[in-house]
């Protein structure tokens, strides 16, 4: 659940270049591959439709709420840092409401938001009352838009302890959880999450990706030989470790999701690769 939109990327000492992206279009595309049934459901202009052709190609069901608008990004990386980004959000598709979600049969809603104006506390409240175990990706709630320059900082959240307390899983990077924890020792700012009752956390790094599971910990190498797919990074990674986990340990769900997001970093874009490649790249 969340926006589509269009990414402006401007990578460092590169051409820039835009196309459709969002943390729903990676995070489903790689669920899809990895195996799971994904419904995404976003909120987007009607003329824009077409950008969804791909999820669709892939079997996944596409709920779209109208909007005028459909959300837009530019985002500029300004040193060879590919954690320090600079971004704006053009245009707005608004906030995704509880009555939004159609009566699917699910287990799981992953709120897969870009900024802050696509999700509330009430949505969380209202979909963990219609019996769904919820997650979120923190970049939904840091990523604080400026209503008059639309540009985007990074910022604390005044309702982090609470907000987390309603998620059954939570995504975040490197970059959040030094602004929500006060370190970027991953280890210690997973255990704040925990702290503050969420069970479940995965966090990404350059390096890698953590995980700590009812209180255990576990920690596993990304080997991309690249970074030119390294947008949908976090987004990638959590899709394809819940998708894992459907049928496997965390432990495992883990490794399978650093060894998918590897190859996806490695190529613009949303993963496009099989079962059979993210296997072989475990293997190796």
């Amino acid at each position: 659940m969340g926006h589509m939109c269009y990414d402006e990327i401007h990578p460092f000492g590169g051409e820039a270049s835009t196309a459709p992206g969002s943390a729903v279009l990676c995070g489903a595309m790689a669920a899809a591959r990895a195996g799971a049934r994904v419904t995404v459901v976003t909120r987007m202009s009607p003329a824009d439709e077409q950008i969804l052709q791909p999820m669709r190609a892939l079997g996944i069901d596409c709920v779209l709420i109208p909007t005028a608008h459909t959300t837009r990004m530019r985002v500029v990386h300004p040193c060879e840092d590919v954690d320090v980004r600079e971004m704006d959000q053009i245009e707005n598709a608004g906030y995704m409401q509880v009555q939004d979600m159609p009566a699917i049969e699910s287990r799981f809603v992953h709120l897969a938001g870009i900024t802050d104006q696509e999700f509330t506390i009430d949505l969380i409240k209202g979909l963990r009352d219609r019996g769904y175990s919820v997650s979120a990706d923190m970049q939904s709630f840091v990523r604080q838009v400026d209503p008059a320059t639309r540009k985007i900082s990074f910022a604390d959240v005044a309702d982090k302890a609470e907000i987390t307390g309603l998620l059954d899983r939570v995504k975040l990077d490197v970059v959040e959880a030094r602004i929500l924890t006060g370190t970027d020792d991953l280890e210690a700012a997973a255990g704040q999450f925990a702290d503050w009752g969420c069970p479940e956390v995965v966090i990404t790094r350059a390096d890698g990706v953590l995980a700590r599971v009812n209180g255990e910990t576990l920690f596993e190498p990304f080997t991309n030989r690249s970074i030119v797919g390294r947008t949908g990074r976090g987004d990638t990674t959590f899709a394809g470790y819940m998708a894992h986990s459907l049928t496997h340990p965390a432990a495992e769900a883990l490794k399978f999701a650093a060894a998918l997001v590897s190859l996806k970093m490695e190529t613009p874009g949303p993963f496009v690769g099989t079962l059979k490649d993210v296997l072989e790249r475990m293997a190796n």
